[in-house]
């Protein structure tokens, strides 16, 4: 199996087996956002305690690689801490512009299979809605002191 099928593998395994998919009940940062050149509709949600992600959701609608982010999204910053997950939203930020990323200092999980989105720059929105969602949460997170 080529490595590229195994990519496309993973990611329709996440979309069509999303994790941490569904609502965050009670105290949640919440960022909806959504990418109207293609129509994904992207639904964040992450519990900030003592300047770490406790648990991190989502909702949405949209292609394959839009929820296969989300999905893998979630999975990768459960645990960090908010500079950490900041920096991983960096790093996957420069994987998507086609840089070479080290994400040595953290878990790869599923993420490295988002790399080849970088050739189809019509599709890097779709891979970077969930982490933007998530970005603009952290920030507004640390900003009310969560």
């Amino acid at each position: 199996m080529s490595l590229d099928e195994l990519y496309r593998r993973v990611i329709m395994d996440h979309y069509q087996k999303p994790r941490n998919r569904g609502r965050i009940e009670d105290d949640a940062v919440t960022i909806d956002l959504n990418n109207p050149t293609c129509g994904d509709r992207v639904s964040v949600q992450m519990r900030v305690k003592d300047g770490t992600i406790e648990e991190a959701k989502f909702l949405g609608e949209g292609c394959s690689i839009s929820l296969a982010s989300a999905s893998m999204m979630t999975e990768a910053v459960r645990g960090l801490k908010v500079e950490d997950a900041l920096r991983l939203v960096d790093l996957f930020s420069e994987m998507m512009q086609g840089k070479d990323v080290d994400f040595e200092q953290f878990p790869l999980e599923d993420i490295e299979a988002l790399s080849g989105v970088s050739k189809f720059p019509a599709r890097i929105k779709c891979a970077t809605l969930a982490w933007k969602a998530l970005e603009k949460g952290l920030k507004s997170s640390q900003a009310s002191g969560h």
